[in-house]
């Protein structure tokens, strides 16, 4: 027994010193992360365990007005089982920008902070439009080579700005989260994201159709930070942070303390509330308050999708059509969601641990890849929750 104990160390021994040796080290960080923490994937909490830079609360924070109404109304028996069942942690209902129902689940409340996932890929496209709009990147159409000159492939001379944003970029990219060995997986744990997302070459002609790819919004937060020679997180505080009332600091998920660049296709980490505000200001034509934040013609464009053949996507945004009204939505890993429908004045923000694994296929999505159940009916709770507000 002792001598398979010693041989078992041994094993353990050469398995982490050849995971240390190897282009796979990250691994290491990712065990003692995720699988140590008796997690499989990813977790709403784990922002604890990384670095973090922060995005700074609003000097002048605007709390979200409570409706008449607010908490009148009751969710039905089913859909409360199916928050349980996915494990949410937050469901909001805003109407006419007023909260007009509010739960939150398992020990999470109104401010506990929770990962964006990819629902920040939303974000990091809106600071690509102020910094248009300032005049920090030209255009849309301005080249990536511009501002990161080590780009390598056989059309890195070709993608552009606007490229990215729409997930039209060509670059070699495998998205897959449970593969540990992916590159996807690698993003999440390297100790250097500009020298991986370097690694990841432009080899398709850009600019042509729509792949879904978390380095191509890493490579423009890269472009964001290069050409407005601020962090993200920094140019996220005075840009949007400060003006939309965000009542509390946020933390966003940095590759390391020493290289500090932030991960700018997830990690940011925020409440359900402050979340909501993106919703709001995109709903309104990128204005707040009487404020004209984001050029109300970029808000539009990134609303449309730019491919036919992908109606689900935009610049940034997700697209769908629900019951004839036009819908956009952040979307995120484990089913983080906001979801706005303009035509009904309506956002509907969930949080939670676990997302449907069923698709479906409704409006828009359905001439390109569907989306889960879950988002559906999230949003049509909260569409059926307005109609007893609107009969009174």
């Amino acid at each position: 027994m002792k001598r398979l104990l010693l041989r078992l160390g041994l094993v353990i021994t050469l398995l982490f010193l050849f995971l240390y040796i190897s282009p796979y080290d990250y691994l290491l960080k990712g065990v003692n992360t995720i699988y140590l923490t008796g997690h499989t994937t990813a977790y709403l909490t784990d922002y604890r365990r990384f670095h973090n830079d922060t995005v700074y609360a609003a000097d002048q924070p605007q709390a979200w007005p409570l409706h008449r109404d607010y908490n009148r109304y009751s969710l039905n028996p089913e859909l409360e089982s199916y928050h349980k069942d996915r494990k949410s942690v937050a469901y909001l209902v805003i109407k006419n920008d007023s909260i007009l129902y509010e739960k939150y689940y398992d020990g999470f409340g109104a401010n506990p902070k929770s990962n964006s996932f990819s629902m920040v890929k939303s974000i990091i496209s809106a600071l690509m439009g102020i910094a248009i709009q300032e005049g920090s990147i030209k255009s849309l159409d301005q080249k990536v080579i511009d501002f990161i000159p080590d780009l390598k492939g056989p059309f890195a001379k070709e993608v552009t700005v606007g490229d990215l944003s729409s997930m039209a970029s060509g670059q070699k990219w495998n998205e897959v989260y449970y593969n540990p060995f992916s590159v996807t997986s690698a993003s999440y744990f390297v100790d250097d994201l500009d020298a991986l997302l370097l690694n990841q070459p432009i080899i398709e002609q850009p600019g042509q159709s729509f792949h879904y790819q978390s380095g191509t919004t890493q490579l423009l937060g890269m472009v964001i930070k290069k050409a407005t020679g601020k962090t993200l997180s920094a140019y996220l505080t005075e840009k949007l942070w400060q003006h939309i009332g965000a009542t509390d600091d946020a933390l966003w998920q940095l590759d390391s303390e020493e290289n500090a660049m932030e991960k700018a296709f997830c990690c940011l980490a925020t409440h359900a509330r402050d979340f909501a505000r993106m919703g709001k200001l995109y709903k309104n034509h990128g204005r707040w308050n009487g404020t004209q934040l984001l050029d109300s013609s970029f808000v539009a464009l990134s609303l449309k999708p730019r491919f036919d053949e992908s109606p689900e996507y935009g610049y940034g945004w997700w697209l769908d059509v629900v019951q004839d009204k036009k819908v956009f939505m952040m979307r995120g890993h484990l089913g983080q969601y906001i979801l706005v429908v303009p035509e009904e004045d309506l956002i509907v923000v969930r949080l939670g641990h676990l997302k449907d694994k069923d698709k479906e296929s409704k409006g828009k999505s359905s001439g390109g890849e569907p989306f889960t159940k879950d988002i559906y009916v999230y949003l049509e709770g909260g569409m059926e929750m307005i109609k007893n507000v609107s009969k009174n």
